[in-house]
């Protein structure tokens, strides 16, 4: 369906409820600025107009790993700049992303996002349908350098109940096993949280939290999202 400024690539129903993909221009941004938006429910859910902070997760993470050869693990797909962002890196050799929604990968396959040549034609890049918050609390079978984590909202406002337990400390100790050596655990969130950054610090040897502020135009706000970056030496 397309109006005026808006174009809906897809509405589908879920398993988390209903979600679109839809492709607008923006009439309050001079010149003719195209955004792609993913919404849940009829609430935005990310959009491709402000990325600075997904792209910030994964590019402080690599900061803090001195390695090459790097395996990463990236629970949440999204519009993708998460992936893209550790991609660029040459000392990348793997990306492996665990997405809930077998709807937003097809999205991916099939061209709709604005990432998805980079991302299809990149041999580094895998995405399988899964949980990751799952796939944490089960034993390893392999082990990651960065496991990079941009799913919720934020550790206290979660997209499902299900959820819940990683952001505990036991948790966190079922997560760390996936990390190898060095490895370095990044959770993105819109929001602080007191008692996350607290059950990091009992189980990671080094916890650093960083703002991410941007100026959003389109409500004519700064923003500041939250990184939690916590690190195995």
């Amino acid at each position: 369906m397309t109006t005026s400024n808006l174009e809906m690539l897809a509405y589908e129903e879920t398993k988390l409820g209903m979600i679109c993909l839809r492709r607008r221009r923006l009439l309050s941004v001079p010149g003719r600025t195209i955004v792609t938006e993913i919404t849940l429910e009829h609430d935005l859910l990310m959009s491709s107009y402000h990325t600075v902070s997904e792209a910030a997760l994964s590019s402080r993470a690599l900061e803090r790993h001195q390695g090459d050869g790097l395996s990463v693990l990236i629970g949440g797909l999204g519009l993708g700049y998460t992936a893209h962002e550790v991609l660029r890196s040459p000392r990348v050799a793997s990306v492996d992303v665990v997405e809930f929604l077998p709807q937003v990968i097809d999205w991916m396959r099939d061209g709709l996002v604005p990432l998805s040549d980079q991302l299809n034609g990149d041999a580094r890049f895998r995405v399988v349908e899964a949980d990751v918050y799952a796939t944490l609390a089960a034993a390893p079978d392999r082990h990651f350098d960065l496991i990079l984590i941009d799913v919720d909202h934020s550790p206290d406002e979660r997209l499902g109940e299900r959820n819940a337990d990683f952001y505990t400390e036991a948790g966190l100790r079922r997560a760390r096993r996936h990390l190898a050596p060095g490895g370095v655990l990044g959770v993105w969130s819109y929001a602080e949280s007191s008692p996350f950054v607290a059950a990091l610090r009992a189980v990671f040897d080094r916890v650093d939290v960083e703002p991410v502020t941007f100026y959003n135009r389109l409500i004519e706000e700064t923003e500041t999202n939250w990184l939690f970056l916590a690190l195995d030496v």
